[in-house]
C-alpha cells in the first residue's frame, strides 16, 4: 500500500477512537456507493453525522480540511442520501470534517469541525 493510503487508514482510525471517545456510536466505516465513499457514518443523540476524514502528514500546502473539495462534498452528499435511504433512516444528518495533521513526533493533531458542509436537500 502506497504510503499516502497508509496515512489516511492510519487517520481514519484515529478519527474513529477519537469519535468514540466522544460518545459517538460508529455505524459503519468506509461505505460504499457506487464510487462514492462514506469514510465514517456515526450517530450521537439521535443525529445521524457524516464524518469525511482528511489525514495530512503537514500543512506546507495548506491544513488537511482545505482540501475538501466541492465535488468531493457532492459526492458525500450523494453517497449519504442512498445511505439514508437504504437504511430508511429517520433522523436528523449532519456532516461533519475530522481534520488530522501528523506531527514530526508521531502524534495526531485532531480538529473536528462540526456541520462543515450542508447538502441543498436539508
Amino acid at each position: 500500500m502506497a504510503a499516502h493510503n497508509e496515512l489516511g487508514k492510519e487517520g481514519e482510525k484515529c478519527a474513529q477512537e477519537y469519535l468514540v471517545s466522544k460518545g459517538y456510536k460508529i455505524r459503519h466505516t468506509n461505505w460504499r456507493a457506487g464510487h462514492c465513499e462514506l469514510d465514517i457514518v456515526a450517530e450521537k443523540e439521535n443525529i445521524l453525522i457524516v464524518v469525511e476524514v482528511k489525514t495530512r502528514s503537514n500543512n506546507l500546502f495548506g491544513n488537511p480540511e482545505e482540501f475538501v473539495t466541492n465535488t468531493q462534498i457532492k459526492h458525500v452528499i450523494n453517497a449519504a442520501n442512498q445511505y439514508v435511504r437504504y437504511y430508511k433512516i429517520n433522523m436528523d444528518t449532519r456532516f461533519d470534517i475530522i481534520s488530522i495533521l501528523k506531527t514530526p513526533e508521531e502524534n495526531y493533531n485532531i480538529e473536528h469541525i462540526e456541520d462543515a458542509f450542508m447538502p441543498s436537500w436539508r
